[in-house]
């Protein structure tokens, strides 16, 4: 018997010690479970049979958890039938093993304390295990280094997913927070819940951007999704000084930067690459750069990034720089390294679940870029035609379903419409179609959308390149016999 129990116990040979394990533990909390008709309920989300070190221990407590999930009966007596109907009786060693067990234990008093430390002892393995093969595929000279950091990533994020746990929470200090929350709400004259969009009417819409919400900004490509990306960067951080995190996955640094001078300086944006400016524009660079400077935007432009180091790099913007938006441009240009999946639809479920976790954990607003397929495209012409709906959503019909919000880009100028339903000029405007919003009404939004500065803004607001005393560009507002701002200068990317 001896000989026999001493084989059953793996040994890892790597480090020249054991893998980490509590054998004491593991049978002092089997023993618990079979004296105790409760005990199981206290433990069955923290233990799964491979959280056991020791094999004999894993198949005692797959039959214990039969038996539960069976509403059955928990002791000596029936866990031995259990085991034997398993074909696993005398693997084990027989039903001495069993009695031996429960004759060590007084009560279940300490349960749960025992199950967190073998979870603990679990999760170490997993790490030990998951450092292992990253150590042999390293020294592997036919491996791709970088597929083989990808590959790590999406396992250790994927080992984080699946031990990760919070406890639940009875209901008054979730409801004296939701009164704090509506106190505030109260005292703000404005309305704003949230951070401001810098959007009047939007705003009036959603009470600005909530925490823990995932918002998709979605539309086809030339409808100006990144320049309303950073439009709301730049009214938030700029204008509010509040820190907003951008990854761009698409566009480098310079670029982004490039298109937020434009649109701060009102410089156009071909102006911007070519260096052919005049002397107001250099006087109006000169003087009104100064406000993006210290501005607290972070700007990523990591290529192909995945979940987890998006998530990793969020924690700590979260937490050394109080950043309390993220912006992403774009999701389908995210990956899930380091997961197999059986079409990339399956991925990019993974991924904006993932987003919405984030954003539940860190507890601020992530704003999630997407593409639109090509089926608005083929739709019949006119002002409803071309209208994108939800399930124009690319590739994935879980996006709709993980966002609290999805917003839609159009511009009908772009298809050659010119007045909305009820006869309203839409040159130069752009529709934001709150298409989903699981906290208030849906409805239309509409924007001026200066192209050439990569710029939405108020109708009722117009930079008019006029300058204060201080030498900035002013606000000022429009006036309803104002002539409407030229259109997009063909050929501008967006």
């Amino acid at each position: 018997m001896a000989e026999r129990r001493k084989n059953t116990v793996p040994i890892d040979s790597t480090y020249g010690h054991l893998q980490p394990q509590a054998l004491d533990i593991e049978r002092a909390v089997l023993g618990a479970l079979m004296i105790d008709t409760e005990a199981f309920s206290m433990v069955s989300e923290v233990l799964k049979p491979e959280t056991f070190y020791e094999p004999r221990n894993q198949k005692i407590y797959q039959a214990i958890q039969t038996l539960s999930m069976n509403q059955q009966p928990v002791d000596i007596m029936t866990v031995t039938e259990q085991v034997r109907r398993d074909g696993a009786l005398e693997e084990i060693g027989g039903p001495a093993y069993i009695l031996e067990l429960s004759s060590h234990v007084a009560s279940s008093a300490h349960i749960e304390y025992h199950a967190n430390i073998l979870a603990q002892k679990f999760m170490a393995r997993q790490l030990i295990s998951y450092a292992s093969r990253l150590e042999t595929r390293a020294f592997d000279e036919t491996s791709d280094v970088n597929e083989v950091m990808q590959s790590a990533e999406g396992e250790l994020f994927e080992l984080s997913q699946k031990n990760m746990r919070q406890d639940y929470t009875q209901i008054d200090p979730v409801v004296s927070e939701a009164v704090e929350i509506l106190q505030k709400a109260a005292s703000n004259t404005s309305g704003l819940t949230g951070i401001p969009t810098g959007y009047t009417d939007l705003d009036d819409k959603t009470s600005g951007w909530q925490n823990s919400d995932l918002v998709i900004i979605a539309g086809r490509p030339a409808m100006g999704k990144t320049a309303f990306a950073l439009s709301l960067a730049k009214n938030i951080a700029v204008d509010e000084h509040i820190p907003v995190a951008f990854f761009s996955l698409e566009m480098s640094n310079v670029q982004l930067v490039n298109r937020l001078i434009s649109n701060v300086c009102e410089i156009s944006g071909k102006k911007i690459l070519n260096g052919q400016l005049d002397k107001e524009e250099w006087k109006r660079l000169d003087r009104n750069l100064r406000l993006l400077q210290g501005a607290p935007i972070y700007v990523d432009d990591t290529p192909g990034m995945g979940i987890f180091e998006l998530r990793t790099k969020a924690r700590r913007l979260v937490r050394e720089n109080k950043v309390r938006l993220i912006i992403i441009d774009y999701l389908q240009l995210m990956n899930a390294n380091g997961s197999r999946f059986g079409s990339r639809q399956e991925e990019v479920s993974t991924i904006s679940r993932s987003l919405k976790g984030l954003a539940k954990e860190l507890n601020i607003p992530i704003l999630a870029l997407s593409q639109l397929n090509r089926s608005v495209e083929k739709r019949d012409d006119g002002q409803e035609g071309k209208r994108p709906q939800l399930s124009d959503l690319r590739e994935s019909g879980a996006i709709e379903q993980d966002a609290d919000m999805v917003l839609f880009v159009h511009r009908p100028e772009y298809y050659r419409i010119f007045q909305d339903e009820h006869g309203n000029d839409l040159r130069g405007m752009a529709q934001i179609i709150i298409a989903k919003h699981r906290k208030g009404a849906t409805g239309d939004v509409l924007l001026n959308f200066r192209g050439e500065f990569t710029r939405f803004q108020n109708p009722q607001d117009s930079y008019i390149g006029a300058m204060d005393n201080g030498g900035e560009i002013r606000m000022s507002k429009a006036s309803q016999d104002d002539p409407l701002p030229p259109p997009p200068v063909e050929g501008v990317p967006f």
